[in-house]
């Protein structure tokens, strides 16, 4: 009878453990490593390249859905589950080095899981059938949902959609097997293989949340956390559904938080401590959410965008993330602020974790006015007091056991119960990292007279040939040389310092096309103006042109002067006329001929 009830408590114990959803008494914080379309600053080599920095700070880097989506993506219409991870953001190989370096500088790397639907393609109904392990995978039209847009001209599943439809791809139908079962071996897939730790999943309103208790309980990430974007308790209620095997995203705070940046009225903080906020909130059962609440005051979806305002942040983004930085939950840092303020997000972060603040700490508001707001938390090692607003630096604590740490652009941060000089603070690399940005037009790009050309610089992930696809703007979108898609293959001419390939494609029609586009490796830029001599970059679009040099000899100059040669690979091969075998070179970016 001993035996049987011991087995029956470690069962208990066992599934408490695997349910968790989030760490209880979490002290890390979170990057989300992208912004929308950050193409270049989260390519997976750059992301690597900053591991040292981000690992004095950050315990957690959410990072865009990784598989290949079919071209220039974000991730959101996700197509590979298995067998395709040469994203718009690198190749597997790249992929798979950054996370392993992560993880050995203990960083974890959070997956964006998007299961709610999914791209097909190239009708409506069907998805690529993937192998994994001796598995085949493949998600059939019986797996779309029947009230999916698809179902008015195709066959569809028998059920419903569990949650709120979607008109952009097709709404899977959780309710099937074999939905489950690709989606379980999918996510032990990015576990077990990739070497993530844990997942973001993306629109989880989408399906009910009792499959992502599932789904959780059959891959047991180390942590989960769900976008449900809505009101407190419907948050919390989602919370529930995933009997707790899942964390979430605070919605509510980073509106809180943007309204009172916006409107200059930091009273407006305050709010969070009202009965109906059950996540960060000084009334929600002791902390009993805040174990669940992932806090951030900016992401993808609210940023400020070049087309249009997302409902952004526009003011007081130090102060918003000293805010967010200093209260319970888990900090999750956007991105964009970080590359903004390494330094001083970095010095916020490490006066949390000096004072010990967890996802559960209690908080309490010390004092409020229109111009400020002062917060106090406490922590496993002391207390952290921070005052933000516009008139944050007029706001003197009551007491004398408060000293002060930090300050900046309204945000001052007071620390008690622990020694301010026993806080080191790391040094961060403020400068921008530049690998794999345009760096100017190399010297073995060159024009003849009267050449009619593009030039395109491709980074790394970009594959081993880039094509052109080049057409006339007569609303037709064909290829004006007859070419099928992608087009014709371009010329590589070159690479440059930072290992990125150059490549040439010379207009070989009579007359020049209107519109060009460059892919390689299923990434592609946007349509783009053709430009004669134009110097095109990654996803950038055109950077300057390349003028056109007629060729001059110099078998007349004097052999000993000095010369900075390149080959037409763009290599360095001498330094004066006499060092030089006969053939073509390029001396200060003109083509040469040595005879």
């Amino acid at each position: 009878m001993r035996r049987l009830y011991s087995t029956f408590i470690f069962c208990i114990v066992a599934m408490a453990a695997m349910a968790q959803g989030w760490p209880k008494d979490y002290s890390g914080v979170m990057l989300q490593g992208f912004y929308w379309d950050s193409y270049a600053d989260t390519q997976w080599i750059r992301l690597e390249k900053q591991a040292d920095d981000l690992a004095k700070v950050f315990d957690l880097v959410w990072i865009p859905q990784s598989g290949y989506c079919g071209g220039r993506s974000m991730g959101y219409d996700d197509l590979y589950w298995f067998n395709n991870y040469n994203s718009s953001f690198g190749t597997e190989e790249e992929l798979r080095s950054m996370i392993a370096t992560f993880k050995e500088k203990g960083i974890g790397t959070i997956a964006d899981v998007v299961v709610n639907h999914r791209r097909n393609l190239s009708s409506w109904t069907d998805f690529p059938a993937e192998t994994y392990n001796g598995v085949t995978y493949q998600l059939t039209y019986n797996d779309i949902c029947s009230n999916d847009e698809a179902a008015k001209n195709y066959q569809v599943g028998p059920n419903k959609d569990t949650g709120e439809g979607w008109d952009g791809m097709r709404d899977l139908d959780h309710k099937s097997e074999n939905v489950q079962n690709n989606v379980k071996a999918y996510l032990k897939f990015l576990l077990n293989d990739l070497g993530y730790t844990g997942f973001r999943y993306d629109m989880v309103k989408g399906y009910s949340a009792e499959y992502t208790k599932m789904y959780n309980e059959d891959s047991k990430p180390q942590f989960s956390v769900g976008e449900c974007w809505d009101s407190s308790n419907t948050i919390k209620n989602w919370i529930e559904g995933t009997g707790k095997t899942s964390a979430a995203f605070d919605f509510q705070f980073r509106y809180t938080v943007r309204n009172a940046a916006n409107n200059g009225d930091w009273t407006q903080l305050g709010k969070q401590n009202e009965g109906n906020w059950p996540l960060v909130s000084a009334k929600n059962e002791s902390g009993s959410y805040r174990q669940y609440a992932v806090t951030f005051v900016e992401n993808h979806d609210t940023e400020k965008r070049a087309d249009a305002d997302q409902d952004p942040l526009k003011k007081d983004t130090l102060a918003a993330n000293a805010y967010l930085l200093a209260m319970p939950g888990t900090p999750c840092v956007f991105l964009t602020h970080w590359k903004a303020y390494r330094q001083e997000i970095a010095n916020m972060i490490t006066v949390r974790k000096a004072v010990g603040i967890t996802n559960t700490s209690a908080t309490t508001n010390l004092a409020s006015a229109k111009g400020y707001y002062a917060a106090q938390t406490t922590g496993t090692n002391g207390k952290l007091l921070a005052v933000v607003g516009t008139n944050a630096a007029d706001y003197t604590p009551k007491g004398s056991e408060w000293k002060k740490v930090i300050s900046g652009y309204h945000y001052v941060y007071y620390v008690s119960d622990l020694d301010p000089a026993t806080i080191v603070y790391p040094e961060i690399n403020t400068v921008e990292e530049k690998d794999g940005e345009y760096a100017g037009v190399p010297t073995f790009c060159t024009m003849e007279e009267g050449e009619r050309c593009a030039f395109f610089e491709a980074p790394i992930s970009w594959g081993s040939q880039i094509f052109v696809w080049a057409w006339i703007n007569n609303g037709k979108g064909e290829d004006y040389l007859g070419a099928n898609w992608p087009g014709v293959n371009a010329t590589k001419i070159g690479t440059t310092d930072n290992g990125n390939s150059v490549w040439k494609w010379t207009v070989t029609a009579t007359t020049n096309p209107d519109l060009i586009i460059f892919s390689g490796a299923g990434i592609q830029t946007v349509n783009m103006k053709f430009t004669n001599g134009g110097y095109y970059f990654g996803n950038e679009g055109l950077k300057t042109t390349v003028t056109a040099t007629a060729i001059r000899h110099i078998d007349q100059d004097n052999p000993n002067a000095a010369y900075t040669v390149y080959d037409l690979q763009g290599r360095k091969v001498g330094t004066s006329r006499s060092s030089l075998n006969k053939g073509v070179y390029i001396v200060n970016k003109k083509k040469i001929i040595v005879r």
